[in-house]
């Protein structure tokens, strides 16, 4: 806290006052950057309309790439005891996957049920912070073996 009280030039009880507590801190800071994602990742996918398929990797690494420069990211890839805030992650994460792309989803393709977005946002927001959190390959390679594997959902549900 005294940190960041610094680099924004107030005093550490300001920043107390105006978050209440160091989790608070780290989920409003959460939600600013997950938001900036969720709304770059939307504008790929209504991009591609068109094909399903390819919105959902163009989105997939999209977010990856964008998930790879995040400080928070990387202060959760390289802290072992970062259980508690990577587990935060993944419940705002969650969240404002399902609030901001389910219904887009939804409108983009309307045959596609609520129910269904959920299913696909939430295995799809999982695998998208675990990447993140623990890359493993190339952004582009991991987009493509999503898709590959989430693909045939994707086009079982955007069938008319």
């Amino acid at each position: 806290m005294s940190h960041v009280a610094e680099t924004a030039g107030v005093s550490r009880q300001t920043v107390y006052n105006e978050f209440g507590s160091r989790s608070a801190l780290v989920e409003a800071y959460l939600l600013r950057e997950i938001e900036t994602l969720i709304a770059e990742v939307s504008t790929a996918v209504a991009a591609q309309a068109s094909d399903a398929r390819a919105a959902l990797r163009t989105a997939f690494e999209l977010f990856l790439k964008l998930a790879s420069d995040e400080p928070i990211v990387e202060v959760l890839a390289d802290r072992a005891e970062s259980g508690e805030l990577g587990r935060m992650l993944t419940v705002v994460g969650r969240s404002i996957a399902l609030e901001q792309l389910s219904p887009l989803i939804v409108a983009t393709w309307p045959q596609v049920t609520r129910a269904d977005a959920d299913l696909l946002v939430d295995a799809l927001a999982r695998l998208a912070i675990s990447h993140a959190m623990l890359p493993s390959a190339d952004p582009h390679d991991v987009a493509d073996a999503v898709t590959r594997m989430i693909g045939p959902f994707v086009d079982q549900l955007v069938r008319v």
